[in-house]
């Protein structure tokens, strides 16, 4: 079974790039401290990695 990623926004928006905008918003987050959940895969991983400093990230 493919591992699962719970993504939650945890900083705003305001002041930041248009390409982590961009990422924020492909990931499918809008508000602060909303979860999304996705399949882990590298595409996924790299999009985390822009905007690790926003986000918190768990393995489930």
């Amino acid at each position: 079974m493919a591992k699962k990623l719970e993504i939650t926004l945890i900083k705003s928006l305001i002041g930041r790039n248009k390409k982590q905008r961009a990422n924020i918003e492909a990931l499918g987050l809008k508000k602060i401290r909303q979860t999304v959940i996705h399949n882990d895969t590298p595409q996924i991983r790299g999009m985390i990695h822009l905007t690790d400093f926003m986000l918190t990230v768990k393995e489930v």
